[in-house]
């Protein structure tokens, strides 16, 4: 008698492999699921597929997925703000002024990439500064940059 694998054997197969990808979350074993589940929808078209071309399609369908996703998807998913990360990383960053401080309020500072989640933070400065000057992260105070203007 000759074992035939059936196109559900491989459904059945890639489900599995998704659902254990719940289990062990490396976001790599469910490309070889969804490439199993290739194969069934191959093989359902194809029912007198051999069992080498099967695991032949399985194995391409497989690598091809985990490299689109490692190479193509998961840079564009990337968070590219610096929210999260510690106060040591953006001393250093420069901004523009586009309010100034006054006596009784401190002058916002804009930068192109967000810090910390925002792209505008109060700040205070001991340095007289007017709107559109750079100045440069010094340290952070709760939440107020203390910056300085540097020539």
């Amino acid at each position: 008698m000759e074992f035939k694998i059936l196109y559900w054997y491989w459904l059945v197969f890639g489900m599995l492999l998704i659902i254990a990808e719940l289990f062990i979350p490396s976001f790599t074993i469910f490309w070889f699921g969804l490439g199993a589940i290739i194969v069934a929808l191959i093989l359902w078209l194809l029912p007198d597929m051999a069992v080498s071309w099967q695991l032949f399609i399985w194995a391409i369908a497989s690598i091809v997925f985990t490299i689109l996703w490692f190479k193509f998807f998961k840079p564009l998913m990337t968070d590219r703000t610096k929210a999260g990360i510690s106060r040591e990383a953006i001393v250093g960053e420069s901004g523009q002024v586009i309010k100034i401080p006054g006596a009784d309020r401190r002058g916002i500072v804009r930068f192109t990439t967000p810090l910390l989640g925002a792209d505008e933070w109060p700040f205070i400065c001991e340095q007289e500064v007017a709107a559109g000057d750079r100045i440069f992260v010094k340290d952070v105070s709760g939440n107020t940059l203390v910056v300085e203007k540097r020539d």
